[in-house]
């Protein structure tokens, strides 16, 4: 049986761990050729080497997403091994809590705005912009960016990462707008926390890590973490022919989090 992504030319950025590995392997699992994009040799070669083991097809291609020169050759790179590009899936992202402990809006350093910014938002732009003249050529051309819930509430030590996420969802729309008259869709999805190194150093970065955490967990209505694979599933469905009426959209994997206004446990 023919996978859902099979024979298609996926671009995955932040591939290196994360949702952005899992998201890669399932993409793979569908008969996708896969291009693990991240700025980490190491974790992206292990990606590479994961899909490798379940007989999939994958090339890493190193991308530094604050250089606009990088993700252009990215986009060429990519067309020039598989002949084409069929699907980008925008997912790497930093928060500043990776970058610093100065994390509150009168101590957030310029620089650390700017870093978030061009990473989680500028080069989301930038994908787009220089993977167009591929997908145009293609036969089921999509993108999948990542947004977050907290692009619709606010978390504390977030406001950089919030204030790109909110930027991320409606460039999800504006790009749909632009590119529907080539037949290239633009949808995007809003994690909750997920269990991936982003959650991890986010969690280090709080006074009580365990009373975080709890928090997190107990405001899902599924009091638990979201696990990779699951969001995963998402892309693939959202970059597949299974959603080739969706277009514009923001779909929210939050395991009920934004229905409510309450805290298990």
């Amino acid at each position: 049986m023919a996978g859902k992504l099979e024979g298609l030319v996926c671009v995955v950025t932040g591939a290196g761990q994360g949702m952005g590995r899992e998201s890669a392997r399932e993409m793979a699992r569908q008969g996708g050729k896969v291009v693990v994009a991240d700025i980490n040799d190491v974790t992206s070669q292990e990606t590479v080497a994961l899909i490798a083991e379940e007989g999939g097809i994958a090339i890493s291609i190193r991308v530094d997403l604050r250089d606009s020169a990088s993700i252009k050759a990215l986009m060429d790179r990519t067309a020039d091994a598989f002949g084409g590009i069929d699907v980008v899936h925008a997912n790497a992202a930093v928060h500043e809590t990776e970058l610093t402990p100065n994390t509150s809006i009168e101590e957030l350093d310029e620089a650390i705005w700017d870093v978030v910014n061009d990473i989680n938002l500028k080069a989301v732009w930038l994908c787009t912009k220089y993977a167009v003249p591929y997908l145009k050529q293609s036969k089921a051309p999509a993108i999948v960016n990542v947004a977050s819930t907290g692009a619709h509430v606010a978390y504390p030590m977030a406001a950089a990462y919030c204030a790109t996420k909110g930027g991320v969802q409606m460039l999800t729309k504006t790009s749909a707008t632009d590119l529907a008259k080539f037949g290239i869709r633009v949808n995007c999805y809003c994690p909750a926390s997920i269990r991936t190194p982003m959650l991890t150093n986010y969690l280090s970065a709080a006074e009580d890590k365990e009373a975080v955490e709890a928090t997190l967990r107990g405001a899902h209505l599924l009091p638990r973490l979201g696990e990779p694979e699951e969001v995963a599933k998402l892309a693939v469905f959202l970059a597949c022919s299974e959603s080739s009426f969706i277009n514009g959209a923001s779909y929210l994997i939050d395991g009920g989090a934004l229905a409510w206004r309450g805290l298990n446990g």
